[in-house]
């Protein structure tokens, strides 16, 4: 089995790779997305992330699939006590009001209880920043939770270094649980977003890191070469903005540490995330089972130091 790590200083631990949810219900029907959980798990993954938005976005869907599929699942399988489920508040209007409200942080974790058909998270996520709430109100609204036993741990997504060292202050300052696990976008081709001022306050802090778009939207799979590969995907317009010199130089790089280590370019991109400094483990989806197998050896995987270098190198 993978070796766990600690998720910053949540008291939680996983191996390093984090199953992403947000594909559930919108590329993967029930059907297919059970398949993927169930290769997940047997292949040694604990750690699955969704968010109440998802997928919203898709035509038909309202919000809360992709919860209520793993909800379901964890039902059909009895996993909750294998497993940690992370869901985020924050994109999605409903009761008590938007964003993080506290009436809206209340009522929105009781709708994800619901969906997921269980009575505790392990990861409560505040999905993107509120600066029209007061940072000891949003605080106040998580400590509530945690201390109703509802949560296990908090975390903050798309925060930037200076309202994430905000957000702990306000906490320290009122007693309230803080912020120990950080959902950043970060890969090989999207660095300066983390690295720096946040990287260092999250080490600094016992923040653990489970990075989004570990794989450039595939981009970092090789899969968009060209810029006809774009309609090879859903994701592939996304892919191809990275289609650029320095994109080509990060490809290249891949292609000799694969060829190397015999793996695939997507368990280089995330071994290679999950050796940075502060991250605990890096987030992949897949809409089948057929992907799963080179997301799930990145858990085993290391890279020499000359191997991280060369993508250093490549990518800065």
């Amino acid at each position: 089995m993978p070796e766990a790590r600690g998720i910053g200083a949540s008291g939680l631990a996983a191996p390093p790779l984090m199953l992403g949810g947000n594909v559930f219900g919108w590329t993967a029907d029930r059907a297919a997305s059970f398949e993927v959980l169930d290769a997940f798990v047997a292949g040694g993954g604990t750690l699955i992330d969704t968010a109440d938005v998802y997928s919203a976005w898709a035509p038909g869907n309202a919000g809360g699939e992709s919860e209520t599929i793993i909800g379901e699942w964890l039902k059909a399988r009895g996993h909750r006590d294998h497993v940690l489920i992370a869901t985020k508040v924050g994109m999605m209007d409903g009761p008590g009001g938007k964003g993080l409200h506290p009436a809206r942080i209340a009522a929105a974790v009781d709708e994800s209880l619901r969906r997921l058909g269980t009575d505790y998270i392990d990861l409560y996520f505040a999905h993107r920043d509120d600066e029209a709430v007061p940072q000891a109100d949003v605080m106040g609204a998580f400590d509530a939770l945690v201390q109703a036993g509802k949560v296990r741990a908090i975390g903050a997504s798309n925060y930037s270094t200076d309202r994430l060292a905000s957000a702990l202050a306000a906490s320290d300052a009122n007693g309230l649980a803080r912020f120990t696990v950080l959902q950043p976008e970060y890969n090989l081709v999207r660095r300066t977003q983390f690295e720096g001022a946040l990287q260092d306050l999250c080490v600094a802090e016992g923040i653990g890191a489970v990075p989004y778009y570990s794989l450039a939207s595939g981009f970092l799979t090789g899969k968009y070469r060209q810029a006809d590969d774009a309609g090879k995907s859903t994701r592939g317009e996304g892919a191809s903005r990275y289609l650029d010199d320095r994109g080509r130089r990060v490809l290249a790089a891949l292609d000799a540490v694969a060829a190397e280590q015999d793996i695939a370019l997507a368990t280089v991109s995330l071994a290679w995330l999950a050796a940075r400094p502060g991250v605990v483990a890096p987030i992949a989806s897949a809409r089948t089972i057929a992907q799963l197998p080179e997301l799930l050896y990145s858990m085993s995987i290391r890279l020499t130091p000359d191997q991280i270098a060369r993508l250093d190198a490549a990518s800065a």
